[in-house]
């Protein structure tokens, strides 16, 4: 099971997370975001990661061609996280494309399902998709749980990543109900927007590894 905590913005929280045995740390540029990241400061985080963590760029709506500049300039990142509010075909290059989306209904279900047949029909499928909770106006950390029942029942052939709403107490829970690839937290283990809380990683990380 692979951890990712997400909006990490400082070298202290991305080595306390790396410490308790994450996987993945999530850099977002977005800049509406509470949890948003220079380039000068994603680049100073990265420096300061041990071997095996992988740092996780994301965007929100802005076009590929120009995610694909940034990443280049940046030249530390492998991992796109895109969300937005349409999806194209993942670019060509050297990077893992993770498309999130939020999930509210079935319905939902079926734009990820034939976002990949599109993708698959083009031979360009993505590495993971990253299913999330709804709410109008907000992509990711919005602290609210996606439908687990539902996605129990969803296999598509890319690997789930599940996020929205993820907590130490409840991601046990979570994880038994969708069985999903990896977990993506933010918002469950901060102790404000953008500040992580060092015990409630450690649980989290626990609670993972536990089940």
């Amino acid at each position: 099971m692979r951890i990712k905590i997400c909006g990490i913005t400082n070298e202290e929280d991305a080595c306390q997370a790396a410490q308790f045995g994450v996987d993945a740390i999530g850099l977002n540029f977005y800049a509406r975001s509470p949890r948003h990241v220079s380039e000068e400061t994603a680049e100073r985080i990265v420096r300061r990661l041990p071997p095996f963590v992988e740092p996780v760029g994301l965007f929100v709506n802005e076009p590929l061609d120009e995610v694909v500049n940034h990443m280049r300039r940046l030249g530390f990142l492998r991992v796109i996280q895109w969300h937005g509010d349409r999806h194209d075909l993942p670019p060509a290059g050297p990077y893992h494309f993770i498309p999130a989306f939020a999930v509210r209904g079935r319905d939902d279900l079926g734009v990820v399902t034939a976002y990949l047949e599109r993708c698959r029909e083009a031979g360009r499928l993505p590495a993971a998709a990253l299913l999330d909770s709804h709410m109008p106006g907000a992509y990711g950390g919005t602290g609210r749980p996606a439908p687990w029942e539902l996605l129990a029942e969803f296999r598509p052939d890319v690997p789930i990543i599940l996020a929205g709403g993820l907590t130490p107490e409840n991601v046990a829970e979570a994880i038994r109900i969708v069985q999903p690839y990896g977990v993506d937290v933010a918002s469950g283990v901060e102790a404000s927007p953008g500040h992580k809380d060092a015990e409630k990683m450690r649980r989290f990380v626990d609670a993972v590894r536990a089940t």
